[in-house]
């Protein structure tokens, strides 16, 4: 790739685009092959500091900040300016303050990040590269967790690293910010490389094509007729104050909702609007200081635990699932069955071995997840298999309510598909489902009503076949279409 050049790296999970990033930044060492960057061959032990040095900085979708630390720490750690063996903090916060302020960013070198949105820390993280004097900025998934005008930002932000002449490697399933920011493509199939060309020469169709090895069908919630059945989960006036700890905790606002069996509910907003909130209450993951939960028209709470829930019938895909899903040190085998262990029993106190077996095998070919072997640690799987993984442990629980927090982050075009296949296949089976998106004609596209939320309130409740993208924004952005 050549200087100032923003080069997507194109591919399903596990078609070793992160291999190659690992590879790239010196994580992992290759069994063969010659690495030549500006004009040099880099060493196969080169360490991760070392690429560093010579202006390959990677950012990784799980992001490698200390969230408690000011974001000029962040950015300096390990290489903070000293004077006389003390750090010079005047020297570094002013540094710091001048590539925030070259980035165009409203941040403040000394807020702490655990206080900063995603979106935030994604920005502090290409800042950070910045310090680093980067030639080469790997980004692996960099709008996965950002909403729409986020995206605009980090792409300006993009735009202007290509014209310093940084160049960029562009990792991402959303290929439409294939053809909005990047100049050129390579697509990578189970390993192998396919495919490299111009941006302007290929559409869309053509990219999944090269990826999937196969054209792969858009699919849309079936919106002729009305899925409902029975009312399910209600909630009723959920209200939460904010947190003298956490002065960017969103507040509740008298959310109410309900959701039916067989029905497809989204819920709509931007980062921060209160989805995740609402359904991590729902859940019994956070608590609320107001409201009211009904479940087949009893009173099931405010719950005060995830246990709890899952009693009610009621599991969670959580958006992170770094930190709030995968038990990283353990098998694809122990994290994808055990909530369901009680039924796997036998005698009482022994794992029926067999049946486990037999349950992951159904959901592994059901979802097409990638790995190989389910004995292997889940950290060693692509973030799309692994959020597969835990899609796979909520659907063993055969859930009344089942909530996707962000479903399909991270989880290429074509597994995209077929996920969206299996919420509509739920539906069918009587399941009242819940979907989180901040992608609007993903949100649009699998529901059938969508609860739009604007700053810790419900702005409305729309039917998907009646509205647009632009009604959504209106009442995302400004509370009224």
């Amino acid at each position: 790739m050549a200087r100032g050049e923003v080069h997507a790296l194109l591919g399903e999970n596990g078609a070793g685009k992160s291999t190659v990033l690992k590879i790239l930044s010196g994580a992992q060492p290759p069994d063969e092959g010659e690495l030549r960057y500006d004009g040099t061959t880099l060493g196969y032990r080169d360490t991760p500091i070392q690429r560093q040095l010579a202006g390959i900085v990677t950012i990784y979708q799980e992001f490698n900040l200390l969230p408690h630390m000011s974001v000029a720490e962040n950015m300096y750690l390990g290489r903070e300016p000293l004077v006389a063996g003390l750090i010079h903090w005047k020297r570094m916060y002013g540094d710091a303050k001048r590539i925030i302020d070259d980035l165009g960013l409203d941040l403040d070198p000394l807020t702490e990040v655990r206080s900063l949105s995603v979106a935030q820390q994604q920005m502090v993280e290409i800042a950070k590269a910045l310090t680093l004097n980067a030639k080469l900025i790997i980004m692996d998934e960099p709008t996965a967790a950002l909403s729409g005008r986020e995206v605009e930002k980090l792409h300006s932000i993009v735009k202007d690293l290509r014209t310093k002449g940084i160049s960029v490697i562009y990792v991402t399933h959303r290929l439409r910010e294939v053809k909005e920011v990047c100049d050129r493509y390579t697509v990578f199939r189970d390993g192998k490389f396919v495919a490299r060309g111009e941006v302007g020469e290929i559409d869309l169709r053509g990219m999944v094509r090269l990826m999937v090895g196969r054209d792969v069908e858009v699919l849309k919630r079936d919106t002729a007729t009305d899925h409902r059945g029975e009312l399910v989960l209600k909630a009723e006036g959920v209200s939460r104050a904010g947190s003298p700890t956490d002065p960017h905790a969103t507040v509740l606002c008298g959310l109410s909702v309900e959701v039916h069996a067989g029905e497809i509910l989204g819920f709509a907003g931007l980062v921060g609007a209160g989805r995740t909130e609402l359904a991590r209450i729902l859940f019994g993951a956070d608590r609320c200081d107001e409201g009211v939960l009904w479940m087949h028209g009893g009173r099931i709470g405010p719950l005060r635990s995830p246990k709890e829930g899952l009693k009610a019938g009621i599991a969670l895909v959580p958006e992170d699932r770094k930190q709030q899903g995968c038990f990283l040190t353990q098998s694809i085998r122990q994290n994808m069955t055990l909530p369901s262990l009680s039924r796997l029993s036998k005698w009482r106190f022994f794992v029926d071995e067999k049946a486990e077996t037999a349950m992951v095998e159904s959901f592994r070919a059901k979802l097409r997840i990638k790995m190989p072997n389910d004995k292997v640690a889940i950290s060693t799987l692509s973030g799309g298999n692994q959020q597969k993984v835990l899609l796979a442990r909520c659907m063993a629980l055969r859930p009344k309510v089942l909530i996707v927090d962000e479903p399909t982050r991270g989880i290429d075009v074509g597994a995209k598909s077929e996920v969206h296949q299996v919420l509509f296949d739920l539906a069918a089976e009587g399941v009242a489902v819940i979907v989180i998106s901040s992608e609007l004609p993903e949100v649009m596209a699998v529901s059938d009503r969508i609860a739009v939320f604007r700053e810790g309130r419900i702005t409305g409740v729309v039917n998907a076949r009646e509205t647009d993208e632009e009604q959504l924004m209106s009442l995302m952005a400004m509370g009224f279409a």
